[in-house]
């Protein structure tokens, strides 16, 4: 029987554990087609904004998707952005946890989901991360403060 999803609201047979079936399926797929690491991230980053009680519980967690998604739309001619995001949560800063929207985003992972070749996954990855973006403008500020915070700190040296 189809029902809604409690995350991003998609009606889908099984609801919120179909479209969890979907994320992890997606997640498989990626492993055999040729997407960069950073499409990925943002793939996992926009799923979790969309379904944060499972995801975003803590504000560290909220922190790295919101983070990870900003990075992703505003910062992606920075080779190194996911790495110094990781090592400034890991550096464990002083996180408060804003209020979530109520909203979303109004586009969710059917379409990258249903996407045939990496091209497509890109594309319509792309469209998603965006519209969940767009619907997390009250945090926009926020998130772009801990990016910069987290590009702030000193380089750590390479491994």
């Amino acid at each position: 029987m189809s029902e809604p999803c409690s995350g991003c609201g998609i009606v889908v047979p099984e609801g919120t554990r179909g479209c969890r079936a979907m994320f992890d399926e997606l997640a498989v797929r990626q492993w055999y087609a040729p997407l960069a690491y950073p499409v990925r991230r943002m793939i996992v980053d926009t799923y979790a904004l969309q379904h944060p009680d499972e995801f975003c519980a803590s504000a560290k967690s909220l922190a790295a998707h919101l983070t990870g998604l900003c990075a992703a739309l505003e910062h992606a001619d920075h080779p190194g952005i996911l790495r110094v995001l990781l090592d400034w949560l890991e550096a464990g800063p002083t996180l408060v946890k804003p209020v979530l929207p109520t909203t979303r985003g109004r586009v969710t992972i059917i379409e990258t989901f249903e996407a045939s070749c990496a091209e497509q996954v890109h594309a319509t990855a792309g469209r998603w991360a965006h519209s969940v973006w767009e619907a997390h403008a009250p945090l926009q500020p926020q998130a772009r403060a801990w990016v910069a915070e987290a590009l702030a700190r000193p380089s750590r040296p390479a491994r």
